[in-house]
């Protein structure tokens, strides 16, 4: 059991109503699920200490008793005589008789003192973005095709022919579990499964509808638009509410993620928010000193290069790299320099190039005499 204050755990205040509980809990839910954080001790208590809270502050009576007594009511040494029969009891303590503690999350409702579980929800769908460098850099909106299972249109999700509607199920009565008693010389115990007949509902359809034959959903695409925002990764993604598969017989829908993938880029070299690329200049250009062109994420732009730029240099082109994504600021755009060198010459530039090769200026340090770094160390100890 966890000691933080259970309003806290959920992020909400105490005078929030059951919507406000419900929605605070799923949504730490689905950010701290072990299914997206695997290896992830933290993520996983996080996960149980929402699902403590939920479990606590969903129930009206249980949530009575936090509120007047805090954890101290929590604990053991409960009053079993508020309950009034054996069914309050197992609504109480579901989660060590095999209940899942998530049922209200899905909308358990109660109905003349019976347990009803909502109908099955749909699952979640998995969609990739593919995105270029410029995409990310400047954020996109784009409108993407699902295809996924839809409510049926014929029935409205119910999978009841028109007309004619659920009726309690016969072989849990309505309560949509089946509880099997057996004694030991331990004790009594109690196993609670999902009745097989209704799975769980506690109603079975009078007539299927001819659409979807009961399922209460049916294969189709549905057209959503998205909008990512600048400076995203391979891996982040978007949840797109209810936009997942729907579930069976109106269950909840689930939620389309929309997981980016940054393609491989022909010109671009992206290093976090940083963006490198290479520009092949001439060697009178190297030389003298000059304006060139060069790619950015945003279009051309001109770059300033200094006489006597060597083969190798990098020039820092400041914003024009990547936003921050949920920060501010921008990336820079590196441009690492290297210099042509012709593989074909005619007699004339031949010629001028031996006269110039013959200027000291052309000559490499140590054809001109100078002497290496080493051994000017050991001039200075002799």
């Amino acid at each position: 059991m966890t000691d933080r204050d259970y309003y806290e755990v959920l992020g909400i205040g105490k005078s929030a109503d059951n919507d406000a509980i419900k929605s605070a809990y799923r949504k730490l839910a689905m950010q701290y699920h072990p299914d997206r954080n695997p290896d992830n001790p933290d993520a996983e208590n996080k996960f149980k200490e929402a699902a403590e809270a939920y479990e606590v502050l969903s129930d009206s009576g249980k949530r009575a008793r936090y509120d007047q007594y805090g954890h101290a009511g929590m604990r053991g040494g409960q009053d079993y005589h508020q309950y009034s029969n054996i069914n309050d009891i197992f609504s109480a303590f579901g989660d060590i008789f095999g209940q899942s503690v998530f049922g209200d999350m899905f909308g358990q409702q109660q109905r003349g003192g019976r347990k009803r579980t909502q109908r099955e929800p749909g699952a979640d769908l998995r969609v990739r973005m593919p995105l270029t460098l410029e995409d990310i850099a400047t954020g996109v909106e784009r409108t993407i095709k699902l295809r996924h299972w839809k409510s049926c249109s014929t029935c409205t999700g119910t999978g009841a022919k028109t007309g004619s509607g659920y009726s309690t199920c016969n072989s849990c009565d309505g309560t949509g579990e089946i509880r099997q008693v057996s004694r030991s010389v331990f004790g009594q115990f109690i196993n609670i499964a999902p009745c097989a007949t209704c799975g769980g509902t506690g109603e079975t359809l009078r007539d299927h509808c001819e659409t979807c034959e009961g399922e209460g959903r049916v294969e189709g695409e549905t057209t959503v638009k998205v909008t990512i925002p600048a400076g995203v990764h391979t891996g982040n993604y978007l949840t797109v509410t209810g936009k997942g598969h729907a579930g069976r017989r109106g269950g909840d829908a689930g939620d389309a993620i929309v997981v980016v993938e940054e393609t491989e880029h022909d010109v671009f070299e992206r290093e976090e928010d940083d963006v490198y690329v290479d520009v092949v200049v001439d060697f009178p250009t190297a030389a003298l000193g000059a304006e060139v062109t060069v790619p950015t994420l945003y279009g051309e732009s001109t770059l300033k290069i200094e006489p006597g730029t060597q083969p190798g240099s990098i020039l820092k082109m400041k914003g024009k790299g990547i936003p921050h994504l949920n920060a501010r600021g921008v990336g820079d755009q590196l441009v690492r320099f290297s210099v042509h060198v012709p593989t074909k010459l005619n007699s004339n530039e031949k010629t001028v190039l031996k006269e110039l090769a013959a200027s000291e200026h052309f000559k490499p340090r140590d054809q001109r005499g100078e002497s290496h770094f080493f051994d000017k160390i050991k001039e200075a100890f002799s």
